[in-house]
């Protein structure tokens, strides 16, 4: 999903990453029964909250206009209110690659990055699978400007980032993984 040049500043930056963080945890489910793309597609808006109390604010799933899958989170991370549009490149059972051109409010107004989340659910051994999620945020354009004029450097941006993914994956993935666990054993 990188965009070409656009005027108001969203093209993303691919090649420069602004946070990237990797987390895993159990999944109380054998991969078999694990379903992430329909987990994902129905997730329930209250389930999503539970995840990642109080960050996570609301999910939704819907198809773009040519009819894609999509799924739209609203969610904070750190200080910062993300809207992400995520579509699906992979859509699998045991692989999910979700990809956002993400509306980004800060405190010091409205930008833009792309975020990319890959969900994954391997097998550990009869009874229990390992879900690991992996999210790369990448610059915009808009956002390398945004940064510039708030007078920071990249650097220290992406430090502040990290640092904010990372606490906000950590508690989020146990979560995530509990919840893939009663969607596997109840629908199987």
């Amino acid at each position: 999903m990188t965009e070409g040049p656009a005027q108001d500043g969203r093209q993303v930056l691919a090649g420069q990453v602004l946070a990237h963080v990797v987390c895993t945890a159990v999944i109380d489910a054998p991969a078999a029964k694990v379903d992430l793309f329909e987990w994902l597609r129905t997730l329930p808006d209250r389930e999503f909250q539970r995840c990642a109390p109080p960050d996570h604010k609301a999910v939704g799933y819907t198809v773009t206009d040519d009819g894609e899958p999509l799924s739209v989170m609203v969610e904070t991370i750190g200080a910062n209110l993300f809207v992400q549009h995520y579509q699906y490149p992979v859509a699998g059972r045991s692989h999910c690659r979700l990809v956002s051109l993400s509306d980004l409010l800060t405190p010091a107004g409205w930008t833009t990055c792309q975020v990319v989340w890959e969900l994954t659910a391997d097998p550990v051994d009869a009874r229990t699978s390992r879900c690991t999620s992996a999210v790369t945020c990448h610059p915009t354009a808009g956002l390398m400007r945004f940064i510039a004029a708030a007078g920071q450097r990249f650097d220290d941006a992406a430090a502040i980032a990290q640092a904010a993914l990372a606490e906000h994956g950590r508690r989020e993935t146990p979560r995530y993984a509990e919840s893939v666990s009663r969607h596997a054993n109840a629908h199987s």
